[in-house]
């Protein structure tokens, strides 16, 4: 024979003791209490949600039956006025034409020009007075109820903030009252004595008001009244007036406000906070899965601590909410391991049809969060640089040849220290050629997967806080032209996000300079230029013919080598390599120099 233990359900207020009790200690039931659970009211509750959907659902159907009765009327009978009137007019067109010679038949033509003039000028004034009737108080509010709730201005962002974090609150009172020691499903207790039913009412008069304005911005009110943070009102909001009237509490279906977990995403899309689809995505499917689940917990708790109304409630199970969360998981994982389980015939009935979309949903949604979570970039993340540390930008044509080339100039060690970190930016992740370079040098460079043409990319990188931002371009590239307005929109991007970062851009082709001074905040004076190869070549193409050697004297003062000399070398080597490694180098002197000739300044 089992034993049995004063607790707060059925009409007798016992528990049967064994293996499935919880071990959370619950204060037993009082007299009164028990006085008043004699006569449930649970119905009540229920039944003033569904009257309310089923109301609401009532007047918006007839309103639009006698809105398509009414308005349609005069509509139907202006076609039919219309067409009686064109067939008239066709009659005597006929009967004109079999009388009249045909000489009367451009005076016939004259008379319906006229005719169809006045018909296309009544029809045009008829319906710009229909447009006129329908511009009206409730279009303003409609379009006032929109924006409000859009979340494009300030306003609407923080009325939806609000509304969610007064959702999260409401459900956190009800976390509170499921967890409370002298938790009973319906309570006798006044609304004067319970502070967390005061609060929970203040919110859902908010609640109800933002109601409303959604139900006013809607375009189609059958359909607004369908969806699902309306059903989460329905159960929700009417239960706390009831409950004034009653003098009684029910915990009843509060827990759907673990849905509003499910608007997280698009909220953290209005403040800036989430940009990457990745994340959204991510953040999509995690709120979903915790929403659904806590929904479900909350249906499972209420059938347990409840009891089947069919048995008189006496075989309720009293069991936490977290228990119920905890044996959901267990379940929708597939280990099911026993020591909780359901033994109201409502809840086993729950969990048969929950199971069913549940698993299919645990299955599909666990791995795809687990893909999302692994499949971060290897080379996404922020820059970190050391404040006060310099940083330089470097996009474009990113290949081994070209980084190689830039960065054996830049970090020659004939620049003795040079504390500047380069920051790659390309949409390609590098080759194993490539990324074997960046390690060799990984302690001034460092890769980053983006383009320039993205601001999130660009803020990555913190390119307003980046000394230059140096654009390449590709040397052998079929079309010069297509390579130069790449290059150019890479800088109109970055020039955009900060005009007033430094960029050094690459070229092709002379004559697509000029493109870059229609940029605004194009700065010769700020240190913006552009380096463009064809005009280079020529350059020293035509001063060589003035001065022969011109162009590799030129181009030894501008690359960075250190050759060293060796007696095993002919002389003339020797002499090339000494000439080669010179180097050219801006010095301002002091005054002292002033007046000096060059010769005596070198000694």
């Amino acid at each position: 024979m089992s034993e049995f233990h004063k607790g707060g359900g059925g009409g007798l207020g016992l528990y049967p003791l064994n293996c499935n009790q919880t071990p959370y200690r619950f204060e037993t039931m009082t007299e009164e209490e028990r006085r008043c659970l004699d006569e449930r009211k649970y119905w009540c509750f229920l039944l003033s949600s569904i009257i309310t959907f089923c109301l609401s659902m009532l007047l918006v159907v007839t309103y639009r039956i006698l809105s398509h009765l009414f308005c349609s009327r005069p509509k139907d009978r202006d076609r039919f006025d219309d067409a009686n009137d064109t067939a008239t007019v066709d009659d005597d067109k006929h009967s004109i034409d079999n009388k009249f010679h045909e000489s009367c038949q451009s005076a016939v033509a004259n008379v319906d020009e006229k005719l169809t003039l006045s018909v296309v000028a009544s029809s045009q004034q008829q319906q710009s007075t229909t447009n006129e009737s329908h511009v009206g108080w409730m279009t303003e509010a409609k379009d006032w109820a929109g924006e409000l709730i859009s979340g494009q201005s300030t306003t609407g962002r923080i009325l939806v903030v609000l509304v969610f974090v007064l959702s999260i609150a409401s459900l956190i009172i009800y976390f509170y009252d499921a967890s409370n020691p002298h938790f009973q499903v319906e309570t006798c207790i006044p609304l004067s004595q319970s502070p967390s039913q005061q609060i929970d009412l203040a919110f859902n008069i908010f609640f109800l008001i933002y109601f409303f304005i959604r139900f006013i911005a809607a375009t189609d009110k059958v359909w607004f009244l369908l969806e699902v943070y309306s059903f989460v009102d329905y159960f929700t909001i009417p239960p706390s007036f009831v409950a004034i009237y009653l003098e009684r509490n029910w915990l009843g279906l509060r827990f759907l406000r673990a849905l509003r977990l499910m608007t997280l995403p698009d909220i953290l899309q209005y403040l800036n906070i989430m940009k990457t689809s990745n994340a959204i995505r991510l953040a999509q499917l995690v709120s979903i899965f915790i929403s659904v689940s806590l929904t479900a917990a909350g249906f499972i708790h209420l059938l347990e601590n409840s009891g089947d109304p069919f048995q008189n409630f006496e075989n309720p199970q009293r069991i936490t909410y977290w228990e119920c969360v905890y044996f959901l998981l267990v379940t929708m994982s597939t280990v099911g391991y026993g020591d909780i389980y359901c033994k109201t015939t409502l809840a086993r009935l729950f969990m048969v049809f929950f199971i069913l979309g549940g698993l299919a949903m645990f299955a599909s949604y666990v791995p795809e969060i687990a893909d999302l979570i692994g499949a971060r970039q290897k080379y996404g993340g922020q820059y970190k640089g050391e404040h006060g540390k310099k940083h330089i930008v470097v996009c474009g044509f990113i290949t081994f040849e070209s980084v190689s080339h830039f960065l054996q100039d830049f970090l020659h060690e004939d620049r003795e220290d040079v504390d500047v970190e380069v920051i790659f930016l390309h949409r390609v992740p590098p080759d194993l050629e490539l990324e074997g370079l960046f390690k060799r040098h990984f302690t001034k460079v460092e890769f980053f997967q983006g383009t320039v043409m993205d601001s999130v990319d660009l803020t990555r990188v913190k390119i307003d806080e980046a000394d230059a931002c140096l654009v390449l371009a590709n040397k052998y590239s079929p079309d010069p032209d297509a390579e130069d307005a790449a290059n150019i929109m890479r800088v109109i991007s970055i020039k955009n996000y900060s005009a007033d970062i430094r960029v050094i851009v690459q070229l092709m082709q002379y004559h697509n300079k000029a493109y870059l001074l229609n940029i605004p905040s194009w700065d010769w004076r700020r240190g913006d230029d552009v380096i463009c190869l064809a005009e280079l070549k020529l350059g020293f193409i035509a001063q060589s013919c003035l001065a022969p050697g011109f162009s590799t004297m030129m181009a030894n003062l501008f690359a960075m080598r250190s050759f060293k000399t060796s007696p095993n070398m002919p002389g003339w080597l020797n002499e090339y390599l000494r000439g080669a490694g010179m180097e050219m180098y801006t010095e301002k002197f002091s005054p002292s120099f002033y007046g000096m000739t060059f010769p005596d300044a070198a000694e």
